[in-house]
């Protein structure tokens, strides 16, 4: 050391620690050494350019971590990166069936392009901090891609799991609308089995191999045993619309899906069209002709269809075997009744139709052969108003019946009762003549009718007297008249014979509107000769 450096600490021939010749340095009374100031670190020393650290720290940023701008020391873009991926991962989790919104997964893969682009440049003329060797940073980065990899993968099974769940969520609410329509009739729950149905459809038809499809043959198993639940119940009428829906269900639905399914309802609403059809026609029900006609025409060859000619074959017995009962009448409307309902039934095979067809004429013969029977009674419980139209009925549908004659009486019975009551308590019978001569004469302008009944029954009609009037109550000298007593005048009249007793008279006017019968009890003795007079009167201008 030369002398002028001795006691001068800073090394230099300006004894300073500037270096400055021009400043000198601060006094230091302590006489201690004043240590120099720390100078600048000097710039990092320039580093070649290479492409393999470059690709190093691209690869690093495509693992969406920005781990290549944490080796080239940029910590700000590094943090940059991990909040552009915490975005995507708050946005895309958890994962949804219709996966993350696409707008945000773009700009997310903008953003790593970028972030892989820019780390290159930055790493090509930036020495790493770890790894030392590029290759070694160039395989961490390959590794590292696992990470965004595993991940697309991961959600797309997240993804896949929650379309699952959505799936089975959808089941689960078609289950319930079956469910709710259990305890209900098949009208009002209708809505809801239908939409039940297409999300089964749709399930199988649009998801064939999601875990919801795997169960929808079980659940339309199930949908099928609670449409048909009345049929179990025995409830037939009430199984038939559930019934006949389930059987356009192949229609909407693959075959494959519905299996044994699809025949199901067949032999379950043929039995519910018969047992159905069979109550009502038991109980006079409107509609059950309906429903053997649809027996007939969708199930001919059934057993159930089978059966429909001898249950109307039954019931046109038992009809007729009424008519001999306490209720002949309603017996005789039954039979009508059947006689036309079963006469309307078509469908069906050949031999069953022709088998109908007998029976239903078989059940007009026998209601118009019953329909004597009904007047009978009729006649007998005092309706001889009704019992008059029902004789005269049968008297004219019945020209060949042995009883026609005698429901000739009854119906001149009847009418004679209807005025005179006393007149129907004896029953009319075939019985003529008699001991007791009676003549009956017409002093009336009108035609006459006369109808008598009691021991004989029967009718005539006299013709018009020409020179006859009416007599009026009101002329004084017409006071005390008495009719048929002018020996001038040729009545036209008749003579019959009747046995003793009483016979009761109503004579009719054929004069049209505005005359009323009048009616005469006459009590025949031997001995007598009688003579019944008929004529018109007329009080106030009638």
């Amino acid at each position: 050391m030369s002398e002028e450096q001795q006691g001068n600490p800073y090394g230099n021939p300006y004894g300073n620690p500037y270096g400055n010749p021009h400043h000198n340095p601060p006094s230091n009374p302590y006489g201690f050494v004043i240590p120099p100031m720390p100078s600048a670190p000097p710039p990092p020393p320039s580093v070649p350019p290479d492409g393999l650290r470059a690709l190093a720290v691209a690869l690093l940023n495509l693992s969406g971590l920005g781990l290549g701008y944490a080796l080239v020391r940029r910590w700000g873009l590094m943090v940059a990166c991990w909040l552009a991926t915490g975005v995507l991962l708050l946005v895309a989790l958890p994962a949804d069936p219709d996966g993350a919104p696409s707008g945000v997964v773009v700009a997310y893969l903008v953003l790593l392009a970028l972030a892989a682009i820019h780390g290159a440049f930055a790493g090509l003329r930036t020495r790493l901090v770890w790894p030392t060797g590029s290759p070694l940073a160039i395989a961490l980065g390959l590794v590292l891609l696992a990470v965004p990899a595993g991940g697309v993968v991961l959600y797309d099974m997240a993804r896949d799991e929650a379309t699952e769940q959505m799936l089975l969520d959808r089941l689960d609410q078609a289950d319930r609308l079956v469910r709710a329509g259990e305890d209900r009739p098949f009208g009002t729950a209708e809505a809801g089995y239908r939409k039940a149905l297409r999300v089964y459809r749709d399930l199988g038809a649009d998801h064939p191999d999601s875990r919801a499809a795997g169960k929808v043959p079980d659940r339309l198993k199930t949908y099928y045993a609670t449409i048909g639940s009345p049929y179990e119940q025995k409830d037939y009428c009430g199984a038939i619309p559930g019934l006949t829906y389930l059987r356009t269900v192949p229609a909407t639905v693959q075959k494959r899906e519905l299996g044994t399914l699809a025949e199901w309802p067949d032999d379950r609403l043929a039995t519910s069209l018969y047992e159905c059809g069979a109550q009502g026609m038991a109980t006079d029900a409107t509609g059950w002709t309906g429903l053997f006609g649809d027996l007939l025409t969708t199930f001919p060859d059934s057993a159930q269809a089978a059966k429909v000619a001898p249950a109307v074959g039954s019931a046109v017995t038992k009809a007729a075997k009424a008519v001999r009962g306490s209720d002949p009448c309603k017996a005789v409307e039954r039979l009508r009744a059947l006689g036309t309902q079963v006469g309307d039934l078509n469908g069906g095979k050949a031999d069953v139709a022709e088998a109908i067809s007998r029976h239903a004429d078989r059940a007009g013969r026998t209601a118009d052969s019953g329909t004597y029977t009904c007047g009978v009674d009729q006649y007998k419980d005092g309706d001889f108003d009704e019992a008059q139209q029902t004789m005269n009925k049968f008297v004219a549908d019945n020209k060949r019946d042995k009883r026609r004659a005698l429901a000739r009486k009854f119906a001149i019975a009847a009418e004679v009762a209807s005025e005179v009551p006393a007149a129907g308590k004896r029953l009319p019978t075939l019985a003529s003549g008699g001991s007791i001569s009676v003549t009956i004469k017409n002093d009336s302008p009108h035609p006459v009718t006369v109808y008598y009944t009691g021991p004989v029954t029967g009718s005539l009609t006299l013709g018009a007297c020409g020179s006859c009037t009416t007599y009026s109550l009101l002329e004084p000298s017409l006071l005390g008249f008495k009719p048929c007593r002018n020996t001038s005048r040729n009545y036209p009249q008749r003579t019959i014979r009747l046995p003793v007793g009483t016979t009761y008279f109503l004579h009719k006017p054929n004069a049209g509107v505005g005359t009323t019968p009048a009616t005469d009890t006459v009590k025949l003795s031997p001995g007598y000769i009688y003579t019944e007079c008929a004529y018109t009167t007329k009080a106030f201008g009638f």
